[in-house]
């Protein structure tokens, strides 16, 4: 049986995430469900980022998170528009 990662929120990510809509709420939602099974998967267009420990992934074409993987939990760290949800804001 698969082992799905525990999803950690940082404290900036639950404070970025209760300012999006509803709507994008709904749709990290599912994100979210695609990444605990598989952190690759193609919806996600998951990539790592330049010289960290961290990926970053999509939610749609103009939203993005970030996160990391230790042992077996995915730490969230930052959601939003793509230089915010990319931690350059």
């Amino acid at each position: 049986m698969a082992q799905f990662l525990k999803p950690i929120f940082t404290p900036s990510f639950n404070k970025q995430y209760k300012k999006l809509s509803i709507k994008l709420q709904r749709k990290f939602t599912k994100q979210l469900e695609y990444l605990v099974k598989n952190y690759r998967h193609p919806s996600l267009r998951a990539k790592k980022m330049e010289s960290v420990n961290k990926f970053e992934a999509r939610i749609n074409r103009h939203n993005r998170f970030t996160f990391q993987i230790e042992d077996n939990q995915i730490i969230l760290r930052n959601i939003g528009p793509h230089d915010t949800g990319l931690g350059k804001k």
